[in-house]
């Protein structure tokens, strides 16, 4: 690699892009507003390694971040400003060119009047640029001179464009109407959802139309909507609910047969309490909706509480909260229990009231499913002591505890084989969990990553799968909640009775080549 005359002497090797054809493939590793806004390109990948280039690395958080989310380890090397220029160029295509010279037409520039086609096409082009982006969030934000517009990508916010403010109302507008909100009110907060469809290949960004069916190779991506009054405006935020369009199945989201047989044991029971714990963003809803779709019969009634609707479901009634109208989680809860319900969903457990009034609800001959924030299935059970439900109520009550994480899958088409030293596993594995997993020490196990490929977009990984903790309340579990005991003494009394723990099921995974290592250690000690 050549030494470029106009850099700087630094820490880091320097690179000559000039004299390295830089791999496509791998620009979504980084996306464009990261890459863009810390001038950093990723260049080659030789397994697990991959090569990044940069004027200067002030700030190594993008770097560490992408470490840690892909597994991967970083070189760094310092390339001249105009040779990252030149690479900084391969994401100016697609979507991104289309959306950049949208907003560069004059009319908007100098705040002209504008035609509605043009604010449909601006719109479309910002839900296209941001999945390009893979951002979770879009926040359109008026001030007090202009718009601006920001994406949240990887939990962090990213400035994207600033747009006239002229141009503002006539966003908010178009917004309304796609998620159906009312347009001529200003001054209260509203919330909506919207779907729009995509192509792996090329992203159509087009409105979805109840009567129009999807072609097979479209997916779905929904859109929640939130619109409030601020002192400049109206401030929408977009939520992009990639996995929405999924299909909802217990069977295939990485449930053991172990697990998959104790959940279905206890589904059919006629009343008691279902409740899925874990962190935000750890697939609970999702959980909770593919054991709903099992019981979705005709005579059956099933209701939920929610905030919000997330997936809609033919033959089920659902409630979204509302808290202007006073509909929180505890009132809706008690008028659906008036409705002659079977089956009670309950989007989350919040205090003390909702879970007295749930409690309550299975003591009385329903189903209860809810989600509650906890870090393992033990942990449950003092929270739900915490929020002074009597030790009786919730042992004669609950009756399965479902905790849960996602890791993300090695992708199929670039899997290989390599050997991992036995010493990885004792130095972040606790011992009994590898007595479990392991019948006899080895010095080196073959375990499965992925090498990068076009489908995965040189990850390694494509798609997600569950790690599970399942938690059945026998009678010894019951005498312990009885006595209060601690998360600890219940989780150990649950292990002798059979239950996987979660660092076990993920083990599992990886040895079975679904998963790596890396993950299961991420999402273990988050």
């Amino acid at each position: 690699m050549k030494t470029d005359n106009n850099m700087v002497a630094t820490k880091y090797p320097t690179i000559d892009l000039s004299s390295i054809q830089v791999d496509e493939q791998l620009l979504s590793l980084i996306p464009e507003v990261v890459a863009k806004k810390y001038q950093i390109v990723p260049v080659k990948r030789d397994g697990n390694n991959l090569i990044v280039a940069s004027t200067k690395f002030d700030d190594l958080t993008p770097i560490t971040n992408l470490e840690k989310k892909l597994g991967i380890k970083i070189q760094l090397y310092i390339a001249s400003e105009s040779q990252l220029a030149d690479a900084l160029k391969l994401y100016d295509r697609g979507s991104s060119s289309e959306f950049h010279t949208l907003i560069s037409n004059d009319d908007l520039k100098f705040g002209n009047t504008i035609k509605d086609s043009s604010i449909t096409n601006i719109v479309q082009k910002l839900f296209e640029y941001a999945l390009d982006n893979r951002s979770s969030d879009i926040h359109i934000e008026p001030q007090h001179e202009k718009t601006l517009v920001r994406f949240r990508i990887d939990g962090i916010l990213h400035d994207i464009v600033s747009l006239p403010k002229a141009l503002h109302e006539e966003m908010v507008s178009r917004i309304k109407v796609m998620s159906h909100l009312r347009t001529d009110e200003h001054q209260t907060a509203q919330d909506g959802k919207l779907q729009i469809s995509y192509n792996e290949n090329r992203i159509k960004g087009e409105v979805i139309n109840s009567k129009s069916p999807l072609s097979a190779q479209q997916k779905t991506v929904d859109i929640r909507v939130s619109i409030a009054p601020v002192t400049n405006g109206e401030n929408i935020v977009l939520r992009l609910l990639y996995e929405h369009g999924a299909d909802l199945n217990l069977a295939t989201i990485g449930l053991s047969e172990t697990d998959l047989a104790k959940i279905n044991a206890y589904i059919v029971k006629s009343w008691g309490t279902i409740i899925v714990v874990g962190p935000t963003g750890s697939g609970k809803t999702t959980t909770l909706y593919a054991i709903l779709k099992i019981l979705n019969k005709r005579e059956i009634n099933i209701a939920t509480i929610e905030d919000p609707v997330e997936y809609d479901m033919e033959g089920i009634s659902q409630i979204q909260v509302n808290e202007k109208t006073d509909l929180t989680f505890a009132n809706g809860l008690r008028s659906l229990v008036r409705q002659d319900p079977d089956i009670i969903m309950v989007g989350e457990i919040r205090d003390q009231e909702t879970a007295g009034i749930a409690i309550n609800a299975a003591m009385t001959g329903h189903l209860v499913l809810s989600t509650l924030h906890a870090n393992d299935a033990a942990t449950t059970l003092p929270r739900l002591n915490q929020m002074e439900i009597e030790p009786y109520l919730i042992a004669s009550t609950i009756n399965l505890i479902i905790a849960q994480r996602i890791v993300r899958r090695v992708c199929d088409k670039c899997a290989y084989k390599y050997e991992e030293p036995f010493e990885t596993f004792e130095r972040n594995v606790p011992a009994d969990v590898i007595a479990r997993c392991f019948k006899t020490k080895t010095a080196k196990v073959t375990l499965v990553k992925g090498k990068g490929c076009p489908v995965c977009h040189g990850s390694g990984y494509i798609g997600r799968i569950g790690v599970f903790e399942i938690l059945t309340v026998t009678p010894e579990i019951e005498k312990l909640i009885l006595q209060q005991a601690s998360a600890s003494e219940i989780t150990a009394t649950a292990i002798k009775g059979g239950m996987t723990s979660m660092m076990e099921d993920g083990l599992q995974k990886v040895i079975a080549g679904k998963t790596t290592i890396e993950e299961v250690l991420r999402i273990t000690k988050e």
